[in-house]
């Protein structure tokens, strides 16, 4: 070997020297901070270190419970057409509706559902069930309270079962956990979160199949499939000086007495750059099979909207970044998007992405071709620096592809509504400017057309293709004198207004029909709530509840409250050539007591909240009774009223008091 090959060996073994010299330098000889999985959910390495990230959120403005909606995304044009919420019943010859959702296959728990015979329903704080169909045989079958300290919130059905969705709270007067030296918020109410499935084969004997509790505050939930997935939030129990990770964390516990920690400390995921300041659980149980295990995802985060699709989940998480001397004003107030594959009851992260601002609502999101869709409002409208509103859009892998900035600046967002290739987007601060959004270039999203009129939309209906339901305030702008006092520009809000919208010339859309109903202080559920929105096109249907407030004499002023004169269902014939033409009202109220008795607020346990049909027998529902009347001509059928007396409660987990042993 000759004297030149030796020295260049002796140069490459002395480089790599060098190199794992560097490579020892750089790599940390003890474990990092946060370690990631194989699909690039972060979690943490150790209790302390959660423990830590825990104390940093607290530090920076404390813990406050995140408030979270599931939103549904259209898949296909036929999730628009109006008839979505028809469905035949197994016999193949009874029509009826069912509730109100964004996309086909992916339901929404309600407080009353149907299979075209029976109505499922919760009021009065019991589960009822009725034999509804055919009208001469309604009655009430089942009415139960599920336990003293339970309060039911929603519930699904799937042929045979039934799952229902409560909140129990209570104080804590024992020590958290096995640590009897950590006593955290012992004082305190805390909720948790119980979910109970039932056979309903024997409607008038429901049998309970499971209870499961969650530490936390019920959410929401969607139903894919014989698969339920929902959302619980829960903020941390915090002591003084908390040394043990497990007595932070959410408990949960299935036919036990005592809770458990929900995960181990390692295995809670960490979503980057979003504040740890509530605790976020993604859980999957199934509806025919009682013994599935139910599947838990936690994660630490302040999320505040959900998003679910056929196949994904998608977290929302508003990021105003106080405190975070990293984040220039700029940047600070975004929103950051985790997203989570479903299959058949298992939850696997996928992605995180993020945009600047922050959402409205459920509307706010959609998934269509491969693509997220989020519209945005960036700043305050009374701020000195005008807000933005904008729309983005993302890839599979939630990186930004195309984005629609600064639209109608100085205003905020009202209302969304995505369809298929075209957006609908509603700004206010004086008018209603209705944006329509050519989302076909995912790349390069760009405005068709606006219409701007007086009033707002809080919720866009799909009518059709082409014609659009929105459903929100009449508006008017405040006099110019007022407008210099307050040193705002500024409209008073009026009564309902409904409008059709005609977008088939998207570059010039036209206000087709409008109503308005009643004078200020008129409201309505459906304004913030589309499961109280009753929409059939076939039918030509249309029923809201409406809580009516008008003016009595002379009007003296824009701001001046109507007094209230009726509350209960309207029902509108609607079609394209009329327009909306009432056909009746119906109200739970037999007197006008109750509203002569109201003050500036009007609620009262007759207060019609939804509707329902069963071929021609439109079903409202309030707190105080089903009632049954003629679709054609609106003659009341029946009263199905509810009892007042609480009947003694069954045999059921739910009537013990939660305590954490």
């Amino acid at each position: 070997m000759t004297k030149k090959i030796l020295n260049q060996l002796m140069f490459i073994f002395l480089a790599a020297i060098v190199v794992l010299g560097v490579i020892y330098v750089v790599l940390p000889t003890e474990p990092t901070t946060i370690q990631t999985t194989q699909l690039g959910l972060k979690k943490f390495s150790s209790g302390e270190d959660l423990l830590e990230a825990l104390e940093d959120a607290r530090n920076k403005g404390g813990f406050v419970d995140a408030v979270m909606e599931i939103a549904t995304s259209p898949t296909s044009f036929k999730t628009f057409t109006g008839t979505m919420a028809i469905q035949e019943s197994s016999s193949g010859d009874t029509t009826y509706s069912k509730t109100n959702i964004q996309v086909e296959g992916v339901d929404e728990a309600d407080i009353i559902k149907t299979d075209g015979k029976y109505i499922y329903l919760i009021a009065k704080n019991k589960l009822i069930i009725a034999e509804a169909y055919p009208e001469e045989d309604a009655k009430i079958i089942y009415e139960e309270s599920l336990g003293e300290q339970f309060s039911p919130q929603e519930l699904f059905i799937h042929e045979d079962r039934l799952l229902v969705f409560g909140n129990t709270f209570q104080k804590y007067n024992t020590p958290l956990g096995k640590n009897t030296n950590e006593i955290a918020h012992s004082r305190y109410p805390r909720s948790t979160l119980t979910v109970k499935l039932y056979d309903i084969s024997d409607k008038e004997d429901p049998e309970l199949l499971r209870t499961a509790d969650f530490e936390g505050r019920y959410l929401t939930s969607r139903k894919i499939n014989d698969d339920v997935y929902f959302v619980v939030n829960n903020y941390p129990r915090y002591s003084k000086n908390p040394t043990i990770c497990e007595e932070v964390v959410p408990k949960f516990r299935e036919d036990s007495e005592t809770f458990e920690p929900i995960a181990k400390c390692t295995n809670i995921g960490y979503i980057e750059d979003v504040e740890a300041r509530n605790f976020i659980t993604l859980a999957a149980i199934s509806i025919t099979n009682e013994d599935q295990e139910i599947k838990k995802e936690t994660i630490l985060g302040n999320g505040q909207n959900v998003y679910a699709s056929l196949n994904s989940i998608y977290i929302a998480q508003s990021q105003y970044g106080y405190g975070l001397e990293k984040l220039d004003e700029e940047n600070r107030e975004k929103t950051i998007v985790t997203k989570f594959r479903l299959d058949k009851g298992d939850i696997d992260y996928f992605a995180t992405g993020e945009v600047p601002g922050t959402i409205l609502n459920q509307f706010s999101m959609d998934e269509h071709d491969n693509h997220f869709r989020i519209a945005t409002t960036k700043g305050n409208v009374w701020s000195d620096k005008k807000s933005s509103n904008n729309v983005y859009v993302l890839n599979s892998n939630l990186n930004v592809v195309g984005e629609l900035e600064d639209l109608a600046p100085g205003e905020r967002i009202y209302s969304v509504r995505f369809m298929g290739k075209k957006g609908y987007v509603v700004t206010f601060k004086k008018v209603d400017p209705l944006f329509v959004i050519d989302l076909a270039n995912p790349n390069n999203p760009t405005v068709l057309g606006k219409l701007k009129i007086p009033g707002y939309s809080d919720y866009l209906h799909p009518y059709d293709e082409n014609h659009i339901i929105g459903i929100g305030k009449d508006t008017v702008e405040a006099e110019e004198n007022l407008k210099d006092q307050r040193n705002l520009d500024f409209a008073w809000y009026q009564g309902i207004k409904m409008a059709v919208f005609d977008v088939s010339d998207v570059e010039n859309p036209i206000e087709l029909h409008k109503v308005v109903i009643g004078d200020r202080g008129t409201n309505s559920e459906a304004l913030r709530n589309h499961k109280a929105f009753l929409f059939d096109r076939e039918k030509n249907l249309l029923v809201i509840p409406i809580t009516l407030a008008e003016i009595k004499g002379e009007k003296t002023s824009d701001n001046q409250h109507g007094e209230y004169t009726f509350q209960g269902a309207y029902v509108f014939d609607l079609t394209l050539n009329n327009g909306f033409q009432l056909k009746g009202k119906i109200s739970h109220y037999d007197d006008d007591q109750a509203y002569k008795k109201s003050g500036y607020y009007f609620s009262g346990e007759s207060s019609i909240r939804r509707s329902l049909f069963i071929e021609d027998v439109l079903y409202t529902l309030s707190d105080s009774r089903l009632q049954l009347n003629d679709l054609d001509d609106l003659e009341k059928l029946k009263v199905l009223k509810f009892e007042e007396k609480e009947e003694k409660n069954k045999e059921s987990n739910l009537g013990k008091p939660v305590i954490i042993n």
